[in-house]
């Protein structure tokens, strides 16, 4: 397949999120067949996922919050809608503490990765993300909701809310993007 027959599945329009840097560490470029390559640790990967799980268990993008709070003041909304945002921005508040989750199940971690040709990663990917889950999860008072088959007709709790569900696609250029998930 060339370029010209090729589309992007599912492309995404204008990027509004606001990014915040975490570390410089753990990133580095490198040159390779006359080309920039971004080098990436594996520790780097399971710093991010950690905290892309604790932020996705404890707040709410500003964008989101200026929306509940916006609810009360637009005139057309009912007792019910007033009611629901309300206790939404406090359940937020107390999140916000970073101590408990804004909901108690905490969700099955999904993970999708668009990995360009241009960045290497030292170390495995996978374990990366999945040792991030689990460290959230552990050192984070989020709850454990993933079962695992023992028979037809019984499960048990894994403990750890592992296996995470890991999907890396390999594209093109030298970005590496995550979209982090808690599938409630």
């Amino acid at each position: 397949m060339d370029d010209e027959t090729f589309h992007e599945m599912f492309p995404l329009s204008g990027d509004k999120t606001e990014y915040r840097i975490l570390t410089s560490d753990h990133v580095s470029t490198a040159e390779f067949d006359r080309q920039k390559i971004l080098v990436i640790e594996q520790e780097g990967i399971k710093m991010l996922t950690e905290k892309a799980f604790g932020d996705i268990a404890h707040y709410l993008r500003p964008a989101h919050l200026q929306q509940l709070a916006n609810i009360p003041k637009d005139g057309e909304e009912s007792d019910n809608d007033r009611f629901g945002a309300l206790d939404l921005l406090k359940n937020e508040y107390i999140a916000s503490a970073g101590i408990l989750p804004m909901c108690q199940d905490t969700g099955t971690a999904i993970i999708m990765g668009k990995k360009g040709q241009n960045v290497w990663v030292r170390g495995n990917d996978e374990a990366a993300i999945s040792n991030g889950v689990l460290k959230t999860y552990q050192e984070l008072n989020l709850r454990y909701s993933n079962v695992s088959p023992l028979s037809m007709f019984q499960e048990i709790n894994t403990g750890n809310n592992l296996p995470a569900q890991i999907d890396l696609y390999s594209t093109h250029g030298d970005k590496y993007k995550f979209l982090f998930i808690a599938k409630v």
